[in-house]
């Protein structure tokens, strides 16, 4: 095919929502029955669909021949995110995390973690992003920088990196690349400034400590356009205490961040619970009145399983 011809596949693709190669009406009928022969759209269809009463709609997909992963779509006023998943399953083993318990079962393609955000029946109303489904980026760093060079390409979905935003429990190695590669914002998995007691909640921390991971983030240059924050589960009698707001301003001191509160979604057989409201008010302003901005992460989804990795955990154990 001529070189102009790449131009077009990519307009048809990104741009004008066709679902299938036969609609790419200025390529030659030749092109199109070779494009044919050897490629298929991609597109998939979500299995299931829950509704919450509060408008965020999960969806669950099949991948990676009969595994299942899920997808958020959470409306807000003027914005609209979607939740992907970069992986089925995750081998990180977070304590707190569902997905975590199901064990690591493959790494998607650019091609799964796309249709996510291209399938969605809301793919028009979509303004953000968040890489914070089930599975950890990083861990699939090929194929997630792939899937926001498609987003953020003026090739692609035009996107500008701004309204994507990756999340990672900080993996070394591959943080310093994706910072490098990508000018879409972090988030870094927190849970717990002291050292042995994030190794508790997040294995992680046994090999790619929090000291690390900050030291990495402190040689770039984060500003309005790029974000770096800091996600807290809060757990009651765990993390929530007045030390643990000294040791996070002592950490994070000098870096450009927020830290986002969220509350603990339950799970079966879980330990872990999320304080009261009064508690969580109290610590995020304690945060705050060190100087780091703190939000507290509203809770969407609770009547559809919110968790991450409950609904493809209940769906896995049918089959």
């Amino acid at each position: 095919m001529p070189g102009f011809a790449a131009r077009q596949i990519a307009d048809w693709l990104y741009r004008k929502e066709i679902k299938s190669i036969d609609e790419m009406t200025n390529l030659s009928k030749k092109m199109r029955e070779l494009l044919s022969e050897y490629y298929e759209m991609g597109l998939t269809e979500p299995l299931q669909t829950s509704v919450s009463s509060d408008g965020t709609r999960k969806y669950l997909y099949r991948v990676l021949n009969g595994k299942f992963i899920e997808t958020a779509f959470i409306p807000d006023r003027d914005r609209a995110t979607i939740c992907v998943s970069s992986q089925a399953g995750c081998k990180m083993g977070c304590v707190f995390c569902m997905t975590g318990r199901q064990g690591f079962q493959g790494n998607l393609s650019s091609n799964e973690i796309l249709n996510q955000f291209r399938s969605l029946p809301e793919y028009r109303q979509i303004t953000n992003m968040v890489y914070m489904g089930m599975g950890e980026p990083l861990d699939n760093l090929n194929e997630v920088l792939l899937s926001l060079e498609i987003l953020t390409a003026d090739w692609g979905y035009g996107w500008s990196p701004s309204r994507i935003t990756v999340s990672t429990v900080g993996i070394l190695d591959r943080l310093n690349v994706f910072l490098e590669r990508s000018r879409c914002h972090l988030a870094v998995s927190l849970h717990s400034p002291f050292d042995e007691e994030r190794r508790k909640l997040m294995p992680i921390q046994k090999t790619n400590t929090l000291e690390e991971v900050i030291s990495i983030i402190r040689k770039f240059d984060f500003n309005k356009q790029r974000r770096i924050s800091f996600e807290y589960i809060l757990f009651s009698g765990i993390n929530d205490t007045p030390r643990h707001v000294k040791e996070l301003a002592r950490i994070l001191n000098g870096i450009r961040c927020r830290i986002n509160i969220i509350r603990f979604h339950p799970l079966p057989g879980s330990e872990f619970s999320s304080p009261g409201e009064k508690d969580t008010v109290a610590f995020r302003d304690a945060l705050t009145s060190k100087g780091i901005i703190t939000t507290i992460r509203a809770s969407r989804g609770i009547d559809i399983n919110a968790a991450c990795g409950l609904l493809s955990t209940m769906e896995q154990n049918k089959t």
